[in-house]
Order: C-alpha cells, then sequence, then structure tokens
C-alpha cells in the first residue's frame, strides 16, 4: 500500500519514510528493516528513508547504504537534558545539535532529516528536563533560530497536543507535545514573554479572596495573641486556601482518564481534610506558643478549714487487678490531709477470689471510711460499676472522686483542689493523668512522656475554651451535676469523656489544675498500650455519632467547645485517613508497575502538600514537646515514635466506632505478662508488620520500574516511605516493649 500510494501522487509525496522507530523499539531485526528498505526504493521514484534515533544510525552504519537520506529523531528531553533562557547556556539545544553534527560527520554524502525534534509542556520530569510551556517556548525558539542558520531541514513534533498518546507507553509527557493544545489554542508566542500559566491572577486573586475574611476575623478575635502568632497562623491561612484553589484548578492543565477523575475525587476530599487538620494544628501551636497569657488558669487553692470542707467520696473501680497494686493506691488515700471523705472499691467482675479477696480484707484493714462491694455478674463495664458506687455514696457527699486502681495520689489532692466547688457553676476539677516507675524502663518511659504531651499541651489549648477531655482518674465531679444529668453513661466505652461533655452541655464549667497530684503506671506492653489507645478512638467515635447534633446545632454548647470536640479529635482522623490512603497507595502502585499503560504517575502537585503535611506535623509535635514538656531531646523522639507507633490502632478505632455500635471494653494491662519468646513480641503488630512489608514492595518496584528518572516517581517512593513510617514504629515500639521487660522503673 506505501508504493502504491507513493507511485499515485508523486507530485505530493515528495519523500517515504519506511518504519519510524522500527529497529529503537525492535519491532524487527536490521537484515529484514534492509530487506523493506530496499524493496520500497525498487519501487518508488521519491527518496526513501527510516526514522530512527541518532544512536541507531551510529550502531548500524550499514543501514545508511540501504536509504537515500537519513532521518533521525533528536529527542534531549528523554535524555534528561535540561533547556536555558541564554541559548549559549541551553544543553538540551546544544546536545541536539550536536547530535545532529556527529551523525553529518559520519555521513557526509547523505543529506540529514531531523524527522522529529521538540520539547513538552506538560508531564513527568526526566532528570534534569522539565516538561513546562516556557521551556517548550525556549527549546523550540532556540531551535528555529540555529537551524535558520545551519540550514537545517526538520521536521517538528508536533502541532497538536494527542491525548491518546499517554497509552503508548510514553506515560502523561507523551500527550503534550504540541504547539497548540488539544482545544487548537497556541500554547505560546515565538517572540516576547511567555506566561506559563495565563489563568494565574485570577487564581491568586480567588486566593486571597477565599482567604481575607477568615485572615481578619482571626486577627480580631485573638488579638490577645502576640503579633508573630497572629502573623503565622494569618499566614498559614493564606497557604491553605491557596492549595485549595491550586488544587482545584490543576486538573484542568491535564489530559485526564476516567481513572485519573477518579483518583482525584478521592483524593481532593482528603487533601482537604489534610489542610483542616493543619489550620487545626496550626491554631494549637499558634496558642500555646504565642499566647501572652492563659486566660483560664487554674492553680492551687488555700486549704479550707475542716468545718468548711465538701465531703468527698471517692470511687476506685477495678477487675482483675493486682491486689499489691491496689493496696499502694489505697494507702495513698489512707494518707490523704482531709478529713471529710470516704472511699469505695468496687470490683466488678473478677472471677478469681485470690484477686479480690485481698483487697476486700485490706479495705476492712484500714477501717470503716473504706467500703468494699464485688459484683458478679455486673453490666456496663467501668462505666456500672461506677453507677452502683453513685447509688452506694455516703448521703453526706457533696463531690465524687474517680481515680484508677494504680494511681498513687499526694497527700494533698483533695484539700488543695475541693475549694472550686464553692463556685455552683463548676462541676468538674480535673488534675492530669501522670506516670511513675518508668525512669529507668524504655517503653514505660517513652508511652509515659508520650502521654504527657497532652496533658502540657491539648488540655491547655481547649481549657481556653472550657472545652477540656474529662479523664477516668484524677478527676472529682459535683455530686448534684453528676446525678442531675443522669450518672456514668453505659452505652460508651468512654464514659468521663462523654460526661465532660454532658456537663458542658447543662451548662457547667471543667477546671483544669495542671499539678501532678496523682501518679499511675504505664500499660505493661505495647498489647496493652495499643489496646487503650483503640478503645479510646472507639469511645471517641461513639460520643461523635450520640451527641452528633449537640455539635453541629446551635445550642448550649458554645462555638469554641463545638469546634474543640468537632476537631480535637481530627487527628486521629488523619490516622484513619492515613491507613485509607496508604490502602489506596498500595493499589496504586501495583497498577503502575504491573499495568503503566492504565495507572499514571500521580500529579506533582499533588503529592507536594501531602510531604508538606507530613514536615508541618511533625515539627509542630516536636517544637511544642520541646516548650511545654519537661524532657529531654531523647525523651521527645521517643515520645514522638510511641505517638506514631499508635497510628493504626487509632485508625482501626476510628473506622470501627463509625461503623460499629458496640465493642469491649479492655482493661488496660499495668502488669507485664512475662516468658514471651522473641517472635511473640510481634504478636501484637502483625497488621503494622504485614503492611510495613507490601509498601517495601512498592517501594523496591517502584525502584526497578521508574528508578529516579521521574520526580513524581522520586516523590511517590518517598510519600511510601513516610507512610512506612507509623507501621516501623509499632513494630519497634513492639521489640523496645519485649526487651524493656518489666524491670522496675
Amino acid at each position: 500500500q506505501l508504493i502504491a500510494l507513493a507511485n499515485r501522487y508523486p507530485d505530493t509525496i515528495e519523500r517515504v519514510i519506511v518504519g519510524n522507530e522500527v529497529l529503537f523499539r525492535g519491532d524487527l531485526p536490521l537484515e529484514q528493516m534492509i530487506r523493506y528498505l530496499d524493496r520500497v526504493r525498487a519501487h518508488v521514484r521519491q527518496p526513501v528513508s527510516i526514522a530512527e534515533p541518532d544512536y541507531i544510525w551510529i550502531k548500524y552504519p550499514e543501514l545508511a547504504e540501504h536509504v537515500d537520506f537519513i532521518t533521525i529523531h533528536l529527542f534531549p528531553f528523554w535524555n534528561g537534558i535540561g533547556t536555558n533562557v541564554d541559548p549559549d547556556r541551553d544543553d538540551a539545544l546544544n546536545a541536539a545539535l550536536g547530535a545532529y553534527d556527529n551523525i553529518q560527520r559520519m555521513y557526509p554524502t547523505k543529506h540529514i532529516v531531523v524527522g522529529e525534534i521538540g520539547w513538552p509542556s506538560n508531564g513527568d520530569r526526566q532528570k534534569y528536563a522539565r516538561p513546562s510551556v516556557s521551556n517548550e517556548a525556549i527549546f523550540i525558539r532556540h531551535w528555529l533560530n540555529a537551524a535558520k542558520v545551519r540550514n537545517i531541514d526538520y521536521y517538528l513534533l508536533e502541532a497538536f497536543d494527542q491525548p491518546w498518546k499517554e497509552n503508548l507507553g510514553e506515560g502523561r509527557t507523551g500527550a503534550y507535545w504540541g504547539m497548540f493544545n488539544a482545544d487548537r489554542q497556541m500554547k505560546f508566542p515565538f517572540t516576547g514573554p511567555v506566561t506559563e500559566d495565563t489563568a494565574w491572577p485570577s487564581k491568586a486573586l480567588a486566593a486571597s479572596l477565599l482567604a481575607l475574611i477568615p485572615m481578619l476575623w482571626f486577627g480580631r478575635r485573638f488579638s490577645r495573641f502576640k503579633l508573630m502568632g497572629r502573623f503565622f497562623f494569618a499566614a498559614l491561612i493564606q497557604l491553605a486556601c491557596g492549595l485549595i484553589v491550586w488544587s482545584a484548578t490543576l486538573p484542568f492543565n491535564f489530559y485526564l482518564s476516567w481513572v485519573d477523575w477518579t483518583m482525584l475525587v478521592l483524593l481532593f476530599p482528603a487533601q482537604i481534610a489534610i489542610l483542616a487538620i493543619l489550620l487545626i494544628n496550626g491554631f494549637e501551636f499558634t496558642e500555646v506558643l504565642w499566647q501572652e497569657k492563659w486566660v483560664r488558669h487554674a492553680g492551687m487553692l488555700r486549704p479550707d478549714p475542716p468545718e468548711k470542707q465538701p465531703f468527698v467520696s471517692i470511687h476506685l473501680a477495678c477487675y482483675n487487678e493486682p491486689p499489691e497494686m491496689v493496696q499502694v493506691t489505697l494507702d495513698s488515700l489512707a494518707a490523704l490531709d482531709y478529713d471529710n471523705f470516704e472511699v469505695l472499691v468496687i470490683d466488678n467482675n473478677t472471677k478469681n477470689p485470690d484477686v479480690w479477696k485481698p483487697v476486700q480484707a485490706y479495705c476492712e484493714k484500714l477501717g470503716p471510711r473504706f467500703r468494699f462491694f464485688h459484683l458478679e455478674p455486673w453490666p456496663g463495664f467501668k462505666a456500672g460499676a461506677l453507677n452502683f458506687g453513685l447509688k452506694e455514696t455516703d448521703p453526706r457527699a457533696d463531690v465524687v472522686a474517680v481515680i484508677d486502681a494504680d494511681y498513687e495520689v499526694r497527700h494533698d489532692w483533695l484539700s488543695s483542689l475541693t475549694g472550686y466547688f464553692h463556685d455552683p457553676k463548676v462541676a468538674v476539677v480535673q488534675c492530669p493523668q501522670a506516670h511513675r516507675d518508668f525512669e529507668h524502663n524504655r517503653f514505660r518511659r517513652m508511652t509515659a512522656w508520650e502521654f504527657d504531651g497532652f496533658f502540657r499541651i491539648g488540655m491547655h489549648h481547649r481549657n481556653e475554651r472550657n472545652a477540656i477531655i474529662q479523664h477516668g482518674t484524677m478527676t472529682m465531679v459535683r455530686r448534684s451535676a453528676l446525678e442531675g444529668t443522669g450518672g456514668w453513661s453505659e452505652w460508651t466505652i468512654c464514659e468521663d469523656a462523654e460526661l465532660g461533655l454532658r456537663l458542658m452541655h447543662a451548662g457547667y464549667e471543667l477546671v483544669y489544675v495542671d499539678e501532678l497530684m496523682g501518679k499511675g503506671l504505664t500499660p505493661a506492653d505495647f498489647k496493652a498500650y495499643k489496646s487503650q489507645r483503640y478503645r479510646w478512638a472507639f469511645g471517641a467515635m461513639q460520643i461523635l455519632k450520640g451527641r452528633w447534633s449537640w455539635m453541629v446545632k446551635k445550642g448550649p454548647l458554645s462555638p469554641g467547645q463545638r469546634f474543640h470536640f468537632l476537631t480535637g479529635w481530627f487527628s486521629w482522623f488523619a490516622d484513619a485517613l492515613h491507613l485509607i490512603f496508604t490502602l489506596m497507595a498500595l493499589f496504586w502502585t501495583a497498577g503502575m508497575v504491573a499495568y503503566p499503560q492504565y495507572f499514571a504517575l500521580p500529579m506533582q502537585l499533588f503529592l507536594i502538600p501531602v510531604i508538606g503535611f507530613f514536615f508541618a506535623k511533625a515539627i509542630f509535635g516536636i517544637v511544642l514537646y520541646r516548650a511545654r514538656v519537661p524532657c529531654s531531646w531523647y525523651d521527645t523522639l521517643m515520645a514522638s515514635l510511641a505517638s506514631m507507633s499508635l497510628s493504626h490502632a487509632i485508625a482501626r478505632g476510628i473506622l470501627h466506632g463509625l461503623t460499629r455500635e458496640k465493642t469491649s471494653f479492655v482493661v488496660t494491662a499495668k502488669s507485664r505478662r512475662l516468658g514471651e519468646s522473641g517472635f511473640a513480641a510481634f504478636a501484637p503488630v502483625r497488621e503494622e508488620l504485614l503492611m510495613a512489608f507490601a509498601l517495601v514492595c512498592c517501594i523496591v518496584g517502584m525502584a526497578l520500574s521508574y528508578g529516579t528518572r521521574y520526580i513524581e516517581g522520586t516523590l511517590w517512593m518517598f510519600i511510601l516511605g513516610a507512610q512506612s513510617i507509623p507501621y516501623f514504629s509499632a513494630v519497634i515500639g513492639a521489640w523496645i516493649a519485649h526487651k524493656a521487660g518489666d524491670k522496675a522503673g
């Protein structure tokens, strides 16, 4: 058919090309290609050639004997050679001209035709070669001038963008070689300045207008912050709005397939969520670092005389706790410097009499102030036991205090704090959770400092708007408020946090006193550590679902309280998003490695915000720890490791909490189960180990398939590596816990 067309239209067809990059692709052997060339030359009058990259002509010089002219393809872009606005320093141009000169010297008697030369305006970077409108304009302008001076015969690739070429193995870049886009619009002029994005003024205006009102509102509402803090958060607002506009308009710069659009539909809401979490964390960062002073700071009070002391009923709920540990707690309660109190020990559902009877005997030894109850069977987990205790409380009690079975309290806990209940608006006085006997045990030490961060940072941040999280230990509650709002909720496994929210909804104030009035024990091992955080995450979702109308509708809760209870768990939502995104990334990476014609590399500009969020969150956390938590750099980094190791457990808790109504209440073990083998140490992190292994396999697959040729590929491998950090942290944490054993702190 080629021969027939050439002979039918001799005045129209001036040259005949037999094969386009056939030898380059390895479609045919050299000998067969030569036979085709000889056959065509014998039957047509036009000059005949084959189009190949310059190195093919160097590799097979005998090919020149079977063509009438030499056709070469010159693509410095694919060789990763960058261009430059200065023609003398334009490496891409010099490389193309150098290749042309080399072929001309090799075949001085043959006419040389540059069959294809050009530069893409978009797509994936090749080493130093960056696809862009400006670089396309620079290279083509330089080439046109050089070709005119040298009288080079050439064809530019190409007139129009060809979106269908993305499926030919050229990747995203293959669609963008035209001087006109697919809609037949000229990309750049041949003279004068070149604008990379002609719509940038309108995008910049949109981002500025979107950020203006939030910035003005923040500057006015939080005028008590130092100027640097207000400037920092305003810049963060502008950055977030800019990224939203950028991300929303970016897809329209590409020719996207339905697969790409599907991924973008999933990625864009996730990116909005990431920016929201960044702003929420940034607000906490700003307030903690740059507030002039804490507005709602509360400290120790002068003790009341005995006749003015409110009567306190201390409730200690326990299940299957080591008797010797509970006895330490009871001894500390017996030593309280306070006259008007009682202690109720409620053991619910401990089956072994050897565990609960020694505690009962010890309470009898301490005297009538200590009362012991054994409940079996009893529903409602800890909340059920506390509600039983509420019914047994001394009628004189004005305040109900709750502590965990492992806490050793200070003698002045009650005497220094019960004075706050003289204010009828106060329903809760909360002290921070703290830990003891951890200093010389590496696992307990890292978890102790990880716990400490929230009470030094997050609780102060929330306390400014009367929105603290009430905890189930070191807490005191006004009895009338507790009973008047329905007691402890048995429908959630986080009955303490739910009670705090319910009391706020009833109009009460909660006081946070950042004094270490009692210290307990950290979780005994990594399984207990994970289980506790899973329970907290699951319970948080129960509360959000159960009290959703309180959060989103105007009512007794203030805007600040609704803000903190809606967004306070957003960092945990980020862990859930991390799990979802990791699973999607594993699927997409497998697709890119196995079926690159259908799965393109993610857009570079969608990857950068994700990487930026990862670094920003890490920096925020470390800076706040150094500013607010009295620990060393080593402890700060180990606390960060501990925090990251919980990501998968939190993600599961969030997702299960959103999709399930109930789960079991698992008591956090405070004493170690010894005798485990090294392999058993990793039993609690089986899923994390599998995820880490899968991510490593994906990184290796990407490295073998793409290497470092594409910046997007390199960024994607970096993201896969960053995604693996929480999973490796969990594995490391489990190993540290195993090696640390249960030696005394």
